[in-house]
């Protein structure tokens, strides 16, 4: 084991923040803040007073799904992570193998590390029997580069096996399984198909009903859109997979009207990001769009809307961080994580969180000039 990926394992979050102590919220996790290269170290409590009068906050609307199911190929015990469900009625699965702590951990032989066994997920034809008596069949790999996720037909109606069956996805750096509650956001919100996250979208897990209510007394604005997030368990740091969107009329009138004004744009969470920045047009003009969006935000590519993002801690290797550097600069990301390493900061879904704002202007005012 490197020294590196030692680190990240004593500094993973293995129990949500409310469960680290008494009388502790969700909010008891630090905020680091990144303006450039200055950075600064807070508790999440203080994010409305770092925030500014006019600054919009855009939100992922999308709740988290039960969305790992026992099953088995034979006699040997697999867990299937239902992902993404399809617009033919199949849904995009990931088979992984039991690590005997009721976690899971990939599958080998598709290109990720940790796994057990060689196959990987295929091949065309395999079946799975569910819990409950639902039969899930392999069809085709997701993606011509790889066989990690794949297309499957399932007996039964899956959101129903998810609500019979299903748990929470989780992965061996957590402690414990969690009710599927600790894996809402405060913004969550039933989809009226049933669709949601395969994982939670966990940029949004900090916030509690008194934040959200501070910042509207300070005039910060909110913008929802919704994205159904597939597994993030992408231990090969592969690009996104395409996934459902939904970015309203009225929320992209709001953010035009608040980048007229002059205020920031600020994204909480990648899957934020991918939304709006998926309904941009080269103009910069945010137009309301549902559908599904194969985006993937780099520094190549750049960002047309946002200025700023509210995001987890992730691994130095995961793609996550190229749309990073996209919003702020390579430079700001590196200082961040220095930062944080430094500080020892939590990871993962359960853990602290990074602010990546705008570099400040020398003549406008720091409202957190005198935090610590």
């Amino acid at each position: 084991m490197t020294p590196a990926v030692r680190v990240l394992e004593e500094l993973s979050a293995r129990v949500p923040a409310e469960q680290r102590g008494p009388g502790l919220d969700r909010d008891a996790v630090r905020l680091l803040v990144s303006r450039g290269a200055r950075v600064s170290h807070h508790a999440f409590a203080e994010l409305p007073r770092l925030l500014r009068a006019g600054d919009l906050l855009v939100v992922n609307t999308s709740s988290t799904l039960a969305a790992a199911v026992d099953g088995r190929i034979g006699r040997t015990h697999v867990v299937v992570h239902f992902s993404t469900r399809g617009d033919d009625g199949r849904w995009a699965v990931e088979l992984r193998d039991p690590d005997g702590r009721g976690t899971t951990r990939a599958r080998a032989g598709n290109g990720a590390r940790g796994g057990s066994r060689k196959g990987g997920g295929g091949p065309a034809g395999t079946e799975v029997r569910l819990a409950g008596g639902a039969r899930l069949v392999l069809e085709a790999p997701l993606s011509a580069h790889g066989d990690r996720l794949w297309w499957a037909r399932v007996t039964r109606d899956v959101l129903e096996v998810l609500r019979e069956h299903g748990r929470p996805v989780r992965y061996a750096y957590t402690e414990r399984d969690q009710p599927l509650s600790a894996y809402q956001t405060v913004f969550a919100l039933p989809s009226p198909d049933g669709a949601g996250c395969a994982e939670m979208p966990s940029a949004g897990r900090p916030f509690t009903a008194r934040t959200v209510a501070e910042l509207v007394s300070r005039g910060v604005l909110f913008a929802p859109v919704t994205l159904h997030a597939g597994v993030a368990s992408a231990e090969a740091h592969e690009p996104p997979y395409p996934e459902r969107f939904v970015v309203p009329e009225t929320s992209a009138r709001l953010i035009g009207a608040v980048r007229a004004a002059g205020g920031r744009v600020i994204a909480v969470g990648t899957t934020a990001v991918r939304a709006v920045e998926s309904a941009a047009g080269t103009d910069g003009v945010v137009r309301a769009r549902a559908g599904w969006t194969g985006l993937v935000v780099t520094p190549e590519r750049g960002v047309r809307v946002v200025d700023g993002l509210l995001t987890g801690l992730h691994e130095p290797e995961a793609s996550h961080l190229l749309m990073l550097e996209a919003v702020a600069g390579r430079a700001a990301v590196d200082r961040g994580y220095e930062e944080a390493l430094r500080g020892r900061y939590l990871w993962h879904e359960f853990g602290d969180v990074h602010l990546l704002l705008p570099e400040e202007d020398p003549h406008t005012p720091d409202c957190s000039s005198n935090q610590g």
